[in-house]
């Protein structure tokens, strides 16, 4: 029982999972903006599904990063531009789906709630939101030097592994869904669809931001 209490020492593999997790999560970017809106105009269990579909990517990418370790890095560096450039095409698209409620003609008829409105659904909305995370290598890269350097160190075993995986993935969905929410909260109060119209439009236009940013990088 002693002679084993040292190897199933996890909190160091939990904690850098935690911390690597928060660290790729909470700046805001295209991800980010994109899960806002989604909660502000199809509801909170769009917005949370689009949340968890971020938080698989990250898991996926940290199990990467944690299996093959370096050996991505190269392979990474030479995709950057195609990559890059699928990224800008995938956010443009995306606006685009986020503009198209404000230029239907508002009906006479009320429009309540509207948690799962045409079009977008919480299964459209994980993969969709799959989709623009996976393409972001920049996250693999991420993951592989943190798991390449110092922390190396912790990750010593199987179940380390497993636990740092499993603690970034909790982190990006804590984070990640706490944006959904917060873009549903804040959706609740923008009824009226003159209100919805104008954040749609705003949403479209920092997504077109983002792509624009996304294909001059580099």
């Amino acid at each position: 029982m002693t002679a084993a209490g040292p190897g199933l020492d996890l909190g160091p593999a939990l904690l850098g999972g935690l911390l690597a997790g928060w660290g790729i999560a909470v700046p805001v970017g295209a991800v980010g903006v994109l899960l806002v809106l989604l909660g502000a105009h199809h509801g909170r269990r769009v917005g949370c599904a689009g949340a968890m579909g971020a938080a698989v990517v990250d898991g996926v990418y940290a199990t990467l990063a944690v299996v093959l370790g370096s050996a991505l890095a190269p392979v990474l560096v030479r995709a950057a531009a195609p990559v890059r450039w699928t990224a800008a095409v995938v956010l443009v698209v995306v606006a685009v789906l986020l503009l198209r409620p404000a230029l239907r003609p508002s009906d006479a008829g009320p429009s309540p709630a509207a948690p799962d409105a045409p079009g977008m659904t919480p299964s459209r909305a994980f993969t969709l939101v799959v989709a623009a995370t996976a393409l972001n290598p920049a996250t693999v890269v991420y993951f592989v030097a943190l798991t390449s350097g110092a922390a190396t160190t912790t990750l010593t075993t199987p179940a380390h592994r497993v636990a740092f995986v499993l603690a970034a993935f909790a982190a990006s969905a804590s984070w990640q869904l706490l944006l959904g929410s917060a873009g549903a909260w804040a959706g609740a109060r923008l009824t009226g669809p003159r209100g919805r119209r104008w954040t749609a439009v705003v949403g479209a236009l920092v997504v077109l931001a983002l792509a624009l940013r996304t294909a001059l990088a580099g």
